[in-house]
């Protein structure tokens, strides 16, 4: 069922294309003969060409070889070798057709040439084909990267995607935050209710962790059995510990039954909270480190609670 929904959810009902070219009337003559189908974004030189990428990454880039400053070939070496931007799907465009131009734009990671003057039928074919190899292929990569039991991120994904998060608070001068929360003596409730139960049971806290945690570059992974974790870039020590006391509250507003739980009849959480404003010479590991800390004494300390602590108090 997660996964069914999952897929319905990201695959996208339009592309996004980014028109780059110097010259307006070929951006013109794409824009009209793509526009019906696609999103379209245009950019008339290299340098913006770069950073529009990186603003609405788009799925397939149309791009001229022969510009200023910096041409195609430039272009696609560094978008390539950003981590942000390499996964993008690169078509030149050139009003010539040379053999040697072309195996250099393959080496560097193009996927196909359209050459001038656009013909429609087999431009917007060689467009639709790649489009649709990108969809499948991210698709795959996600399902990759999904937990199937619970429909969250799975561990490998939460390991990817926290050095970004991590970065992108570095550099924007960001506060940072990490929840570890792990589900109070799940041991005793598969014990007591069976597996298969368990597993509803860990969809269901799954689901509630999600409901609070659910901005669009926030994450909720599942970390391993019953213990999740959460990463909320762009968030304080006072914010997270708000959200981490919704999760707490959410889990026992279930009422999912648990007669082997010490804390009460209910299924309970406990959760470890740590928040930094990083710097380049802290390790990133070092804030997951603290919040498992703290998840700790959560436990030593009767469980379904928080323990929370600000970094930054102690730097």
């Amino acid at each position: 069922m997660f996964i069914d929904e999952y897929v319905s959810a990201v695959l996208p009902i339009r592309g996004k294309i980014l028109l780059v070219d110097d010259q307006v009337v070929n951006i013109k003559i794409l824009h009209q003969l793509l526009n019906d189908d696609y999103d379209i974004h245009m950019a008339r030189d290299g340098v913006q060409a770069i950073d529009m990428c990186k603003k609405i990454q788009p799925d397939i880039i149309l791009l001229d070889i022969e510009m200023p400053t910096l041409s195609g070939f430039d272009v696609c070496e560094r978008l390539k070798a950003d981590p942000l931007t390499q996964d993008v799907v690169i078509i030149f465009v050139t009003g010539h057709f040379d053999e040697e131009k072309e195996v250099k734009g393959f080496q560097l990671g193009a996927v196909d040439f359209i050459h001038k003057p656009i013909n429609p039928v087999i431009t917007k074919a060689r467009i639709k084909n790649q489009f649709t190899l990108k969809c499948q292929s991210d698709l795959l990569r996600k399902i990759a990267l999904l937990d199937g039991l619970t429909g969250v991120a799975n561990r490998r994904k939460f390991e990817e995607s926290y050095p970004q998060s991590w970065l992108y608070c570095v550099r924007a001068k960001q506060p940072i935050s990490i929840i570890m929360l792990d589900i109070d003596y799940f041991k005793r409730y598969n014990d007591h209710y069976g597996h298969s139960q368990g597993d509803t049971c860990l969809r269901s806290v799954a689901q509630a962790i999600s409901s609070r945690v659910n901005r669009p570059y926030d994450l909720v992974a599942r970390f391993g059995g019953e213990e999740f974790i959460c990463v909320l870039p762009d968030t304080d020590y006072d914010g997270a510990l708000f959200v981490t006391q919704q999760i707490v509250d959410s889990i026992i507003a279930l009422k999912i039954p648990h007669q082997g739980s010490d804390v009460m009849a209910f299924v309970t959480i406990s959760a470890g909270l740590a928040s930094v404003n990083p710097s380049q010479d802290m390790d990133l590991q070092t804030l997951v480190e603290t919040a498992d800390k703290q998840l700790y004494r959560a436990k030593e300390n009767g469980r379904n609670r928080v323990e929370a602590i600000n970094m930054d108090s102690i730097l």
